[in-house]
């Protein structure tokens, strides 16, 4: 069965936590009474698409699901150099062993979804929507696709386990086009009923091929130029959803929509995405 998001939340969670503390935090240890309670504030240093609030909030209430966590913003909003994205009251022991995994957490979703929702904007009035892929960090996926939600994309499959990709490599050591697609239908139909079929083409011969065998769900157009991306999708006629893919930016995405593919996938939402500058600060009282 596969896992829930909230359950690979609390997963991703456990470990970065057990990562990141292993044997004790003795810096907090040595010299904060562990009773101690406090009050820290998020503070925004960089100006774009704020994300990982509600991974925030998860953390913090992973080790004390007891603390107070005021949110002054949400996943999605636009956000401005000294802006506050939320205030959280807990132990200070909660406080500083959670600080860093929520500052990694919400610094590269943030700069994910800023480049994300750059990209969809470019895609504004247009019906093609802007994908993610699986080039992501090793562990870190979860989060790196909520960005890019967060920040208006879209999710391609997830993993290996929720849609067929029959890319160059399967193909290639299938024995041909054909060949591929039919086994790839065989076992659907046999062992995993309404999974569906995407196929990656790479030269407008092998998109005819395609539309000779059928039996697919999306037809990928790797590394099309957008005339001929425009080619193949008159062709295809919409008999199957379209997707462009490879050597795609913000300079000619708006040409690849103009084709008229149906989606348009970008690793480099995630892969190219730099993180924002966040802190968390201590909020002292005044005696």
């Amino acid at each position: 069965m596969i896992p829930t998001y909230q359950e690979l939340l609390h997963r991703l969670i456990t470990r970065a936590l057990e990562e990141d503390i292993g044997n004790g935090d003795h810096s907090t240890l040595s010299c904060i009474p562990a009773h101690t309670r406090g009050r820290a504030v998020l503070r925004i240093k960089e100006a774009g698409i704020l994300a990982g609030m509600d991974v925030a909030e998860a953390v913090f209430r992973y080790r004390e699901p007891s603390c107070r966590f005021v949110a002054h913003k949400q996943d999605g909003d636009t956000m401005q150099p000294g802006e506050q994205a939320f205030e959280v009251e807990a132990g200070v022991h909660t406080i500083l062993q959670c600080e860093r995994l929520v500052l990694n957490c919400m610094q590269r979703m943030s700069g994910i979804a800023t480049l994300t929702r750059l990209y969809a904007d470019a895609l504004d009035g247009t019906r093609t929507r802007v994908l993610d892929t699986r080039k992501t960090t090793p562990n870190f996926r979860l989060l790196e696709k909520e960005a890019v939600r967060i920040g208006g994309g879209h999710n391609h499959r997830f993993a290996l386990y929720d849609m067929i990709m029959l890319k160059d490599n399967h193909i290639d050591y299938c024995g041909g086009m054909e060949q591929a697609i039919g086994r790839a239908w065989d076992y659907v139909q046999e062992v995993q009923p309404g999974l569906q079929i995407e196929v990656e083409t790479r030269t407008l011969e092998e998109v005819e091929r395609v539309l000779a065998v059928g039996k697919v769900h999306r037809i990928m157009l790797d590394n099309f130029s957008p005339d001929d991306a425009a080619r193949a999708v008159q062709r295809i006629g919409g008999r199957f959803e379209t997707e462009a893919s490879g050597g795609i930016n913000l300079h000619n995405i708006r040409d690849y929509a103009a084709a008229g593919v149906d989606f348009i996938s970008v690793g480099a939402l995630i892969h190219q995405a730099r993180s924002l500058d966040l802190s968390l600060k201590a909020r002292i009282e005044p005696s």
